[in-house]
């Protein structure tokens, strides 16, 4: 299986801290957000490469930081060097799976974020469904709930819904940005794109593939880190000083 990192954003909120600097390569606990996640991953023995995709701004900062953790890490350029042109996450996880000729399973993540748990649960869940699968959460407010994926599903876990930053949601189920992607749905990334889906969000795809084929929805076993401020980062910092 190979990993997916998405880190082609500007992270233009957390300006000035990463106006020249990439936010998954901030500090958290003594070590890059990245090392957290990387270290984690490696730990369920179930990956065995990584792809960071960096816009072109960062690129060189990825590289560096990339070069201590070669060869199971490669950096991708986007291209892009403004929020304003940034090609949207699902269009970077398909220029992965052109550039590396990806033709297996799929982990997909975004490079910001931080968790509570591993993620050796949801991989361990992914292969039991045999089918792509997301991760959920139960999320009560309402307005939270209309900045997100927001999915339905049955008693068995299967998404029968999902919509992204919905108007109305439908249910309380958040679905935060790690994803599996079978190998046989790999190559529906670039039809979903022809098709029309939005490419900006990675829950975007999700919502589409759900309305083609089989995906599951697993329940966390604990908290999701989204640092996406100043404060969120504070927030963060000061829960994985106690690691």
């Amino acid at each position: 299986m190979k990993c997916v990192i998405l880190a082609a954003g500007y992270a233009t909120r957390l300006y000035p801290l990463t106006e020249n600097f990439p936010k998954p390569l901030l500090d958290v606990g003594g070590k890059p957000i990245l090392d957290w996640l990387i270290d984690d991953i490696n730990s369920t023995g179930m990956v065995d490469g990584y792809i960071v995709v960096s816009n072109h701004k960062f690129a060189s900062v990825f590289e560096a930081w990339a070069d201590g953790h070669r060869p199971s890490v490669i950096v991708l350029d986007d291209g892009t060097s403004t929020n304003e042109t940034r090609l949207g996450a699902v269009r970077d996880i398909q220029l992965a799976i052109d550039r590396c000729g990806i033709d297996e399973d799929m982990l997909v993540i975004a490079g910001d974020n931080l968790l509570s748990f591993s993620l050796g649960g949801f991989l361990r869940y992914a292969r039991s469904k045999g089918t792509s699968c997301v991760m959920r959460y139960y999320e009560p407010d309402l307005a939270k709930l209309r900045k997100t994926g927001v999915a339905e599903v049955d008693a068995e876990g299967r998404i029968v819904a999902m919509e992204e930053k919905p108007a109305e949601p439908r249910s309380h189920w958040c679905t935060p940005p790690f994803y599996v992607y079978r190998r046989e749905d790999v190559p529906l990334v670039a039809r979903g794109i022809a098709a029309g889906c939005g490419t900006d969000a990675p829950g975007s795809l999700i919502a589409w593939l759900a309305t083609q084929v089989p995906v599951h929805a697993w329940k966390m076993p604990g908290r999701r880190y989204d640092i996406g401020t100043l404060a969120s980062y504070e927030e963060v910092k000061k829960s994985f000083d106690l690691h």
